[in-house]
């Protein structure tokens, strides 16, 4: 079996694309990798180098949520269409919509990760402002989902979203992300303090919700604080609670580090797809406090402590329930812990992965 994938390099798509590219590769399935985005550094790349059968191609083509990008996704399906001609893959599976209506002869599976209108409903509460370059996006999500042989998503909620917004498809399927369990060190004695991963900037991943309210421990949040097109901070430093600790974007050993560490990690986004952050912190066993949106509801039902979305002061009630029961505390973490092993994992996702792949890949005439 041979597989082209697509990703971005820009967010948590690249790391789902290690853990399935990695599993795959394990497995003795043949990869052709394509990236889109930025052109990575090579400590970031490096895990390829360790496959066989992995054939990574770097492009530094623009991506269909940003602006202006028309012409670079007209110039990058041709880049794909030329790789699937070279390559001859079995099945095309695009973590982007655009090239589900990629113009050649495989099958075609289209992930959906995220979308742009549907985090505009989930932070602003309304419809996005019309454009011509939103029409443009719209259409072309719309038809890669169209004639895409397959989609998924990695939650219900997210399928719902696309359906809702975009195009109702026949041939839907759900497959939770997943991490490898063994990346993360569950067995560190836990210290009183509360991590998250989000940039101050994001309404989406909502991090600044910790800054409105005294928080009864220590904050740790680690990610940006500048916007990268706007240069200036989100708050300013004098605006910060003494408690409050704000940490430059860290890489995946550093972050592992710190939540091995951590008792609690607050999961504060009002757009969250799926969610690899809360997860890593289950795996090292934090005991979660989730924003009660459905798809937080739907992902760690029984297994996180949930508090009104938006709202910092239920928030800090729910984190001063458990700095004040160490023993509910512990029982939130194993709790997170056991759900994370049983159903996020990487290995189940590759394992969904492969069963789906052979459903879609034409048996041979004469087999």
């Amino acid at each position: 079996m041979h597989i082209l994938v697509t990703a971005d390099t820009l967010g948590g798509v690249w790391t789902y694309t290690r853990e399935l590219v990695t599993g795959l590769a394990r497995r003795g399935i043949r990869v052709t990798l394509v990236s889109f985005g930025e052109i990575l550094p090579a400590e970031q790349t490096a895990w390829i180098d360790e496959l066989r059968g992995v054939d990574y191609r770097s492009t530094a083509f623009k991506l269909e949520w940003m602006q202006d990008s028309e012409a670079d996704l007209e110039a990058s399906s041709d880049y794909l269409c030329a790789v699937v001609k070279e390559t001859r893959p079995d099945l095309l599976h695009s973590n982007q919509y655009y090239y589900g209506a990629l113009p050649c002869d495989v099958p075609r599976l289209v992930v959906a990760h995220s979308d742009v209108v549907s985090w505009w409903w989930a932070v602003h509460h309304s419809k996005p402002v019309e454009s011509a370059w939103l029409r443009w996006y719209r259409e072309a999500v719309t038809r890669g989902l169209s004639r895409a042989d397959a989609v998924l998503a990695p939650s219900h909620w997210m399928l719902e979203q696309i359906e809702l917004h975009y195009a109702k498809s026949n041939r839907c399927h759900i497959v939770p992300n997943g991490r490898s369990i063994g990346r993360f060190n569950p067995h560190v004695t836990k210290e009183d303090f509360v991590v998250t991963l989000g940039r101050l900037w994001d309404s989406g991943k909502n991090a600044a919700l910790l800054l409105r309210d005294d928080m009864p421990l220590p904050v740790h949040i680690i990610g940006a604080d500048r916007h990268p097109e706007m240069g200036h901070p989100a708050f300013e430093m004098e605006e910060l609670r003494e408690n409050i600790h704000l940490e430059p974007k860290q890489d995946e050993r550093q972050v592992a580090l710190l939540l091995s560490r951590a008792a609690i990690y607050a999961a504060t986004s009002q757009y969250e797809p799926f969610g690899l952050a809360p997860l890593e912190a289950a795996l090292s066993r934090c005991a979660i406090v989730a924003s009660d949106i459905p798809s937080f509801r739907e992902l760690w039902e029984g297994a996180a402590l949930f508090f009104n979305n938006n709202d910092e002061r239920d928030l800090r009630q729910k984190l001063e329930l458990l700095a004040q029961n160490p023993g509910l505390r512990r029982r939130y973490g194993n709790l997170a812990y056991d759900h994370a092993r049983r159903r996020y994992s990487a290995m189940r996702m590759v394992d969904q992965y492969l069963e789906l792949y052979q459903a879609l890949i034409p048996t041979p005439v004469n087999a």
